[in-house]
């Protein structure tokens, strides 16, 4: 039995935000108005307070660092990150959430954050170290979950008003997934999938065209068939430029 007294421990939360904007990928990041890391792109995030549950810390830092009502929002736990020297202050575990929302809007930043902004996802940036912390780990997790997800459950609705179109829907995995996905074929697979969406009496009538119809979220809790990546199907995919 080891001899060591234990650690002071501190656990925080650190808030992965996604939307799309202008039909891409967007995380939302702030600016370190303090140290560690002062002046460094991070995740928003704070300290679990006494007698608080994890996901009210969550709820709560939205608020505070972002002006978010996180009650909106689509809110999951991704993971714990405990490794001893992550955090400069000394040893705290973070507890990382996903949050997802359409629209969301520009944010606006708090307690130690200096500026609040959405920023664009780049893949080549994921895991190579350029926000503070450990963040960069954190957001790639988060991120990767988003992509398997949308395989096999109704989580691109997150991203969706709650009356969209299959195009709407189709933009989605677009953007998260990084590819150009066949619309005829995207729509066969969406309206084949028990449960996914329900067709609306609703329509949207575009400037020129036919009328399309609005679909809301349907009772599905899991895809059945999965709605596979391109590059675990048979699909090619086309880069998104």
């Amino acid at each position: 039995m080891s001899s060591r007294p234990p650690s002071p421990f501190r656990i925080a939360i650190d808030l992965v935000i996604l939307t799309i904007r202008q039909d891409r990928l967007h995380v939302l990041l702030i600016e370190r108005g303090k140290e560690p890391f002062e002046g460094r792109p991070a995740l928003p995030g704070g300290f679990v307070r006494a007698g608080e549950d994890l996901r009210d810390t969550a709820v709560r830092e939205l608020a505070e660092e972002t002006g978010i009502d996180g009650g909106k929002l689509h809110l999951e736990q991704v993971r714990t990150y405990g490794h001893p020297d992550r955090d400069p202050r000394g040893r705290i575990a973070s507890v990382a959430y996903l949050a997802i929302a359409p629209d969301l809007p520009i944010p606006v930043a708090g307690t130690d954050a200096a500026t609040a902004h959405w920023e664009p996802v780049d893949n080549d940036r994921l895991g190579r170290g350029w926000l503070a912390f450990d963040h960069d780990v954190l957001l790639r997790d988060a991120i990767e979950r988003a992509r398997d997800k949308l395989e096999y459950s109704p989580l691109a609705t997150a991203f969706c008003q709650d009356l969209f179109t299959i195009s709407d829907l189709r933009a989605v995995y677009e953007a998260v997934w990084g590819v150009r996905l066949d619309p005829r074929n995207f729509h066969r697979k969406v309206t084949g999938v028990k449960d996914f969406v329900k067709a609306t009496e609703e329509r949207r009538f575009p400037p020129t065209g036919r009328p399309a119809i609005l679909y809301e979220r349907g009772t599905a809790s899991l895809l059945h068939p999965a709605m596979l990546r391109p590059t675990r199907s048979h699909d090619r995919p086309t880069p998104l430029n």
